[in-house]
């Protein structure tokens, strides 16, 4: 349960109070302005601060010293001015004050924000499923992008299904040199220029591909574009059609895509030019799963939110995952996981997202020795983190576990007369 502080009309706040307390959340101050509740911050230690969405009790000292603390602020407006003052100061989560308090305490205890697009109403994605493709994006600025695709493929092999990676960057590919694999001949685009063809079976795909050998962990590479020049050959139709072949043959495809969503014939305003971008709007479209990456600072985080708009109108919500890499106190200070997640939901409605942890020594291993997280470092917190987005967002829950903690719970009934 949390621990509130109002800043409320008296009225709203007698509406409400009793309910919330009944509800099991617990009131730490009932103030008046928001120098009342500022000041108080660090005395009192709010979960959530429900304020009038007026100048009087909401204003943007008030918004950045919560961010800066991981404190949510819930926004109540009694009129269309108000309600614009506070979306005006980036503040999502803003309900009528004459909301039911059902659904104010559903909020409060982490429900999704009411104005948000983006997981509305189902924060629990399905799983992507047998001859799935996922697709890892992310903004400009090295968020992870590689670094995600290849970890993301070798959890999923670990657990014993058949996978592609697929390195379809068209501004040059990164993950032959991640794994020590030769890049003389980009698979990928090999793989593009058969499926133009017709030619794209089940012999070419293993003809071409590269083997990423480890123990009980194996997957095939399609290999990326040795330099950038080479883009033109990943055209659309060809990305397309290639990416339908190994969704036959693998039960996962995880494409490497590159990080620009730029139209290049709006920028020629060439309607039959080779696009640069093709490859990366044809995984977008293909995929069943979008994983958006972006880095847990203030810089990446703000590219993240551009790029996160940009994304959606591409692809739909409810095929998105939000991943923030890299979350770390030294770059955004005190509780920098709880900041990262209020600035999410602040200022995008993202009520969901997976944190990953700082773990440069991990990473340092495996691009060291050229291997996956989890043969160069298997007990860090960073493959510990992959292993458990890959258990939870894209592999269906095994039979025999439910059916075992079904069994636990069973044992541990007490004893009747």
């Amino acid at each position: 349960m949390a621990r509130l502080a109002f800043a409320l009309d008296p009225a709203v706040e007698d509406r409400i109070l009793a309910d919330l307390v009944e509800a099991g959340h617990t009131i730490v101050a009932r103030l008046v302005g928001w120098r009342d509740v500022l000041d108080g911050l660090d005395a009192l230690a709010p979960d959530v601060v429900i304020v009038g969405a007026g100048r009087s009790t909401l204003t943007s000292d008030l918004l950045t010293a919560c961010d800066q603390r991981g404190i949510r602020v819930i926004a109540l407006a009694d009129s269309d001015h108000d309600r614009a003052q506070a979306t005006g100061l980036g503040l999502h989560e803003v309900l009528d004050a004459r909301v039911e308090v059902r659904e104010l305490e559903e909020l409060v205890s982490g429900g999704v924000p009411v104005p948000s697009r983006v997981g509305e109403g189902d924060p629990a994605r399905p799983a992507v499923g047998a001859n799935g493709v996922i697709a890892v994006w992310g903004p400009a600025g090295a968020p992870g992008r590689t670094t995600a695709a290849v970890n993301v493929a070798a959890e999923l092999a670990a657990s014993g299904h058949s996978v592609a990676l697929v390195d379809a960057d068209p501004y040059g590919g990164a993950i032959a040199p991640a794994l020590g694999l030769l890049d003389e001949a980009p698979g990928f685009a090999s793989a593009c220029r058969l499926a133009g063809s017709g030619a794209l079976d089940r012999a070419e795909l293993e003809r071409i591909a590269q083997r990423y050998s480890s123990a009980r962990a194996s997957f095939d590479v399609f290999t990326g574009l040795v330099g950038p020049s080479r883009w033109p050959e990943l055209a659309h139709d060809r990305v397309t059609g290639a990416l339908q072949a190994m969704r036959a043959r693998f039960e996962f495809v995880v494409v490497d895509a590159g990080f620009s969503l730029e139209r290049d014939e709006e920028l020629t305003s060439d309607a039959f030019a080779p696009r640069r971008n093709a490859a990366t709007f044809a995984a977008l479209a293909a995929a069943d799963r979008v994983l958006a990456i972006g880095l847990g600072d203030p810089v990446g985080l703000a590219r993240l939110l551009r790029g996160h708009a940009e994304l959606l109108e591409l692809v739909d919500p409810e095929r998105i995952d939000v991943v923030v890499n890299r979350v770390r106190t030294s770059a955004l200070g005190i509780d920098a996981h709880a900041q990262v997640r209020q600035t999410l939901r602040r200022f995008a409605g993202l009520a969901d997202a997976t944190l990953l942890p700082h773990d440069g020594r991990a990473t340092d291993a495996a691009i060291l020795t050229a291997r996956t997280l989890r043969d160069a470092a298997p007990r860090s917190p960073l493959r510990a983190a992959f292993r458990s987005y890959v258990d939870g967002r894209l592999l269906p829950e095994p039979e025999p576990r439910r059916r075992g903690a079904a069994l636990a719970a069973w044992r541990r009934r007490p004893a009747t007369a």
